[in-house]
């Protein structure tokens, strides 16, 4: 056989492994996309997850079960700790504003309105996630891609900077030796409860709420625990497990973190770390290119490119938003019980109210200990330690 022969033989052969090897590997990943939409299928998304008489996130007996959530734009400042109103937050989201540095927080109240603050400016990121539980955003300013989406009227939202006075007001921040006047913005239930009969929001609820088991007997619980969830400091969080309460006592920065209304201990019931990809919002970067929004296409000028550009002062975190996340899925640990669970999330990113799921190692939905639920969302590479006592 002559040696060009040879060569367009070897160069067949090769084609022919190539080609195999694709539409093996394009079959394999069809059938992992196949699952994940079999998955989501199983999944039920219009029958409610508890009894009627329970808060549809925490799981707690609830007077208010059938109203809307409020969620808060609230700060991890130092100056601004402690936070006035965690304690009694059905829920807690905490992830960064700057990627691997600044994070902020959203308190999600329900069964309880207190005196909620501060309140800090809006992220778009947030906004979705809000949507996504059928919840009054409520925010004091904002970023100007959040913004720009609020001017659309994507969620009901109650913007403070617009109404300082009426339904938010600032504490005496000018007596106090360390607070900032940005640390002193909150809303009190009657500011809430005016606002949503003013602006005539719908009060009742229709998110279908997250699924509930019960706690596990004392005898089976870990004598203890100690959870370190790696924010850059002094953003780190961590938590010690306590076996009578079958809780999660939560320090911030190594200080014990209590709430400013009633000096009461964090202690949520349900830790859930998250992991999403984060960076910075530059103006160098082809969002259109990859099928999504372009955040630049109502901005400035001369705050894309002149002497007041916000290239890279504002982050994005891939937690499902419809408008600039590649990714709306990812690892997930579970902490319940005082044990460590693995899984997975996922928010459709291709609906703007879509639930935020939390599933566990078997695809099926996460059952959480009736009590508070914080949701810690870490960046890859960022440390996550979990320690049985």
């Amino acid at each position: 056989m002559e040696k060009k022969q040879k060569i367009i033989i070897a160069i067949v052969a090769i084609l022919i492994v190539g080609l195999g090897g694709y539409f093996f590997l394009k079959k394999k990943t069809a059938s992992v996309a196949k699952k994940q939409i079999d998955l989501n299928q199983k999944i039920d998304t219009t029958t409610p997850r508890n009894p009627e008489n329970v808060s549809y996130l925490s799981g707690l007996p609830c007077e208010n079960n059938k109203g809307r959530a409020v969620a808060v734009m609230q700060p991890s400042d130092v100056t601004a700790r402690p936070a006035a109103g965690f304690s009694q937050a059905d829920m807690v989201f905490e992830m960064p504003a700057y990627t691997s540095s600044v994070t902020r927080l959203m308190g999600v109240y329900v069964c309880n309105i207190p005196d909620i603050g501060a309140i800090r400016s809006s992220r778009h990121d947030y906004i979705a996630l809000a949507k996504g539980l059928d919840a009054i955003f409520v925010h004091w300013g904002g970023s100007h891609f959040a913004l720009d989406l609020l001017k659309e009227n994507i969620i009901d939202h109650i913007e403070c900077l617009a109404y300082e006075g009426k339904y938010c007001s600032r504490w005496d921040w000018k007596n106090d030796p360390v607070m900032r006047m940005e640390d002193s913005g909150h809303i009190t239930k009657d500011g809430v409860t005016n606002a949503i009969k003013d602006l005539k929001f719908r009060a009742e609820n229709t998110f279908v709420g997250y699924p509930h088991q019960d706690d596990a007997p004392l005898d089976q619980r870990p004598a203890g625990g100690h959870l370190r969830v790696a924010f850059a400091n002094p953003y780190d969080a961590t938590y010690d497990y306590d076996k009578e309460t079958n809780s999660y006592l939560r320090l911030w920065n190594d200080k014990a973190d209590t709430d400013r209304n009633n000096k009461q201990r964090l202690a949520p019931k349900n830790v859930v770390v998250l992991f999403a990809k984060s960076e910075q919002i530059t103006n160098t970067q082809d969002y259109t290119g990859q099928g999504l929004t372009d955040p630049w296409k109502n901005v400035e000028e001369i705050k894309k490119t002149g002497v007041e550009s916000i290239s890279g002062r504002y982050n994005n975190v891939q937690i499902g938003d419809p408008w600039y996340d590649a990714s709306d899925s990812g690892d997930a640990y579970y902490y319940m019980n005082g044990q460590e669970l693995k899984g997975t999330w996922k928010k459709d990113r291709a609906k703007l109210d879509s639930k935020l799921f939390f599933y566990d190692a078997s695809g099926q939905e996460m059952k959480f200990v009736p009590g508070q639920i914080w949701v810690e969302i870490l960046e890859p590479g960022q440390a996550l330690r979990w320690e049985v006592k």
